[in-house]
């Protein structure tokens, strides 16, 4: 009789295990999405605080329609005419509308174009798992091509009704189209013939140049209060304002306030879409990490530029050019990531590194934010900086520097290089070591906190990332008050 018990209980277990598994399964992904949405709820409750009541914008849109009015629209009519720009609430709905639609198609296109990346050989393994029962399965690659394609084509959308109200933003509508799918190719390139670095840091700038054409804001910095006595004293230039009139000019009449840059602030510009590209590039490696970081930045770049327009600021429509591609970027990289979550189903690639990241840099530039943009760059501003001795081969540097896994405790541990004992004592944790970690916020997150798993090392650079955006808005709007006249 207790043998039968134990038999019993033996054959229950088995078949409530699967359904365990099942369940922690459903209870993690529901966890998941929660947290994917905590991102975007600052910048959800502004934008549904500027659509007001949709209701009757959407009656609006459908009396025009039925009316027949639009029919006999003149397509003569000047390229330059004037025309009355919808309310703000009216075209933010239209870009939400078409945003919601890119999410439904990246979500639905990416398991199926992973396909064809397999029958083509664009696939790789996940060197994150080396060791498990996984570490031999062909992962998709570069399927950041899809969110990329898709968020052109809803880009495209929103330009036809965008160019109409504001004609005299068309160019900058081309430029920032051109640029991205100039960085949308390089990526794709790069990910089937692996392009060497030199190309990698040169190219970008190549792509910069349609938005730097036609950049017609301005090139001047306000100076910070402390720093002003430092370019004018007693109503007379200093040494160090005569020494920098040779490249930049001191406005006197602003007493050393506002210095133009001019063709300085350009190369800036242009050095900042090269940052950005191969800034998110570099901060990568283990699941969901490319994707996540960039959602996280698109959400407090849009909470910028909705806080932004509902302050009325001179640049609000500046901000709403921005608004339209930010609405569109995020829809696409969350889909992204539902895939690209751990356990990947489909590797981003630097094709959507380099999509990201121009994309960052498009509306940094076109919506004259570029200064504000590197704020939300905090972490990968960091890992720059810690990264230069590997990156200019001052420390030995792997082709892979992301964690490595441990297959007998499945968590991730810090990836090393090996070194004789008396060198790099500067990076040693341990003066008689024959490793050192590789030089990454991902490899310091882990000598901080110790091993674990990638979803959670994944969740805690994220929850920085998080942290990072929210101190770039303190600066913003708090502490630039400190430092800047009002």
């Amino acid at each position: 009789q207790q043998a039968n018990v134990r038999l019993f209980t033996v054959f229950t277990d088995t078949s409530e295990k699967p359904k365990s598994m099942a369940a922690a399964q459903r209870s993690t992904k529901a966890r998941d999405a929660v947290l994917s949405i905590l991102p975007f709820l600052p910048a959800g409750f502004l934008l549904v605080d500027l659509l007001d009541n949709p209701v009757p914008i959407v009656r609006s849109w459908l009396t025009y329609a039925l009316s027949g009015e639009w029919v006999g629209i003149s397509l003569e009519r000047s390229a330059i005419e004037e025309v009355d720009a919808p309310p703000v609430g009216s075209q933010l709905l239209a870009y939400v509308i078409v945003a919601s639609l890119g999410y439904l198609a990246t979500s639905s296109l990416v398991p199926k174009i992973k396909v064809y990346t397999l029958r083509k050989g664009i696939c790789g393994k996940d060197l994150g798992k080396r060791g498990s029962s996984i570490a031999d399965k062909d992962v998709p690659e570069a399927l950041g091509i899809v969110p990329g394609a898709i968020f052109l084509i809803c880009l495209i959308l929103c330009l036809v009704g965008y160019a109409t109200s504001h004609p005299t933003k068309l160019l900058d509508c081309n430029s920032a189209l051109l640029s991205i799918c100039f960085m949308l190719f390089l990526g794709f390139t790069d990910d089937v013939l692996d392009w060497p670095w030199r190309y990698k840091l040169f190219l970008p700038s190549v792509a910069s140049l349609p938005l730097l054409c036609c950049y017609n804001g301005s090139t001047s910095i306000v100076v910070p209060i402390q720093m002003r006595p430092l370019l004018m004293k007693g109503g007379e230039l200093t040494v160090l304002a005569k020494v920098a009139q040779h490249f930049v000019t001191v406005d006197e009449n602003a007493d050393g306030g506002i210095v133009n840059l001019g063709l300085v602030y350009l190369i800036y510009m242009g050095m900042l879409a090269v940052f950005c590209t191969n800034a998110i590039n570099i901060y990568a490696g283990i699941n969901g990490l490319e994707a996540g970081q960039s959602y996280v930045m698109g959400c407090a770049v849009l909470f910028h530029n909705l806080i932004e327009i509902r302050l009325g600021t001179a640049s609000s429509e500046n901000h709403l050019f921005s608004v339209m591609i930010m609405l569109s970027f995020i829809s696409v990289t969350l889909a992204l990531l539902r895939h690209n979550w751990y356990p990947a189903s489909v590797f981003v690639g630097d094709t959507f590194c380099y999509f990201a990241g121009m994309t960052f840099a498009v509306v940094g530039i076109l919506g004259h934010f570029s200064k504000t943009l590197l704020l939300f760059f905090i972490p990968q501003i960091i890992n720059f900086i810690w990264s230069t001795p590997q990156l200019f081969r001052l420390v030995p540097c792997p082709r892979h520097r992301l964690p490595k896994f441990n297959s007998e405790t499945g968590l991730m541990e810090p990836s090393t290089f090996p070194c004789r004992k008396d060198q790099y004592r500067w990076l040693k944790r341990g003066q008689d070591d024959a490793e050192v970690a590789n030089m990454t916020v991902i490899n310091v997150c882990l000598q901080i906190f110790g091993p674990m798993s990638e979803r959670t090392l994944c969740i805690v650079l994220l929850g920085f990332q998080v942290l990072s955006c929210g101190f770039a808005f303190l600066l913003r709007y708090k502490f630039a008050q400190l430092i800047f006249d009002e």
